[in-house]
């Protein structure tokens, strides 16, 4: 007999907050998607799940202290050992910053390569013609 009251007081309780939050949720994300786009960030960019979420060149550029212009392999490479160095654990620096450091180096370079390989595809279809 006892559950029937708790039951009641319970449903009571649960009705309002999950309506509340249906209410406030998808507000929310629309609000934080707009903020997104005022701050300049691509929309899809700013959709993608946190988790797995590959960061974007110009961050990566951003974290090797880099301007587009000098984004040489040299360059970013040099840059990367300098940082990562500074940031070694063993040190008393960052593991996150490390990590943020090795996965800019990571994007970079393959988008040094995918550079490199259009350039070579451009070479020799310009060849055959």
């Amino acid at each position: 007999m006892a559950i029937g009251p708790f039951a009641r007081i319970l449903a009571q309780v649960v009705v309002p907050v999950v309506a509340v939050l249906a209410r406030a949720l998808p507000s929310a994300y629309a609000q934080a998607l707009q903020n997104a786009r005022k701050a300049g960030v691509d929309a899809t960019e700013a959709a993608a799940p946190v988790f797995g979420k590959r960061i974007s060149r110009s961050e990566a550029l951003q974290i090797l202290n880099l301007a587009e212009k000098e984004a040489t392999p040299e360059a970013i490479q040099k840059q990367f050992e300098r940082y990562f160095a500074a940031n070694d654990v063993s040190k008393g620096g960052s593991f996150y910053l490390q990590s943020k450091i090795y996965r800019a180096n990571e994007l970079l370079s393959e988008f040094q390569e995918e550079k490199r390989k259009e350039e070579q595809q451009q070479t020799k279809e310009a060849g055959k013609e």
